[in-house]
């Protein structure tokens, strides 16, 4: 985009400013979700790119008012600016993709070759009565559009292998494993090294559940699984998986996301954090 666009666009944006409380005491210039509407369908621009005008100009689009007290202005900017990918989209990719669309992650691609079942409703998010059936990508893509429009969901209705995984993501920044089989989650690995891509790991098994962020450098997922763990399908067959733990470690996924994104805070890279619910226990232990 031009400086002569961008200017014309914030010229057009100081209209329709509005005053918001950032916190006691405190306010901020801002705008509204129906203003990036229809300044995006003024210009005929992506909705995320007047966003993106308006914060690189101190001028806060009211939905991301809440992220600002704890990233910053200059962090929002950066998230819209991100894509990430979200690999697999069960009970851990369908919650991570809520919180990316929330947080204002700019673009997300998806990927999964699955459809909803009915033993899907106890715990994916964007499963329900009226969509089993459907291809997951499709409803991921309508839910994103449904929180925040301004983000661009890109939907791969496939099974990948290494060498579809290593086309898709190409240009992505960072990405979200969250598959349920070792196998698939390897050919990810290696994708993502080749493309020089840090990926966040995470897995669960009934009231247990891990999240790692992997490096291209990094061993990665030789340094997590033993060689007994290396199995198409791992302990969540036989534990199940129940409502509450995929939502916690997609969280920690996503907070690992923003944190890489942007480099704040102290990754879990060459750490794994274990979760055990049920005896409200968390360790990190190192790799």
């Amino acid at each position: 985009m031009t400086n002569f666009r961008k200017d014309t666009i914030l010229f057009e944006i100081k209209k329709h400013l509005q005053k918001f409380k950032l916190s006691d005491g405190i306010f901020c210039d801002g705008i509204d979700v129906s203003t990036t509407q229809k300044l995006a369908s003024a210009f005929q621009l992506p909705k995320r790119e007047v966003e993106v005008v308006a914060l690189e100009n101190e001028i806060i689009p009211r939905r991301y008012l809440r992220n600002i007290g704890t990233i910053g202005i200059k962090g929002q900017t950066k998230l819209l600016k991100s894509k990430v990918a979200v690999v697999g989209l069960g009970g851990l990719g369908g919650a991570a993709i809520e919180l990316l669309a929330r947080l204002g992650v700019g673009q997300i691609i998806v990927i999964d070759g699955d459809v909803f079942e009915e033993s899907n409703l106890n715990r994916q998010l964007l499963a329900t009565e009226e969509n089993i059936g459907e291809e997951k990508t499709l409803s991921a893509v309508r839910r994103v559009t449904k929180i925040n429009s301004s983000v661009e969901v890109y939907p791969y209705q496939v099974m990948a292998d290494e060498g579809e995984f290593k086309e898709i993501l190409k240009g992505t920044d960072v990405i979200v494993d969250a598959l349920d089989t070792f196998s698939a989650r390897s050919a990810l690995q290696r994708a993502a090294k080749n493309l020089n891509v840090p990926l966040v790991h995470g897995a669960i098994a009934g009231f247990v559940g891990e999240v790692s962020t992997i490096f291209p450098e990094d061993p990665g997922l030789d340094s997590v699984f033993s060689s007994s763990q290396k199995v198409e399908r791992g302990a969540e067959t036989s534990l199940g998986t129940p409502t509450a733990t995929p939502i916690m470690v997609a969280a920690l996924q996503v907070q690992e996301v923003v944190k890489v994104l942007l480099k704040i805070g102290k990754p879990l890279r060459n750490r794994l954090l274990f979760l055990d619910c049920e005896t409200s226990s968390i360790e990190i232990i190192e790799l």
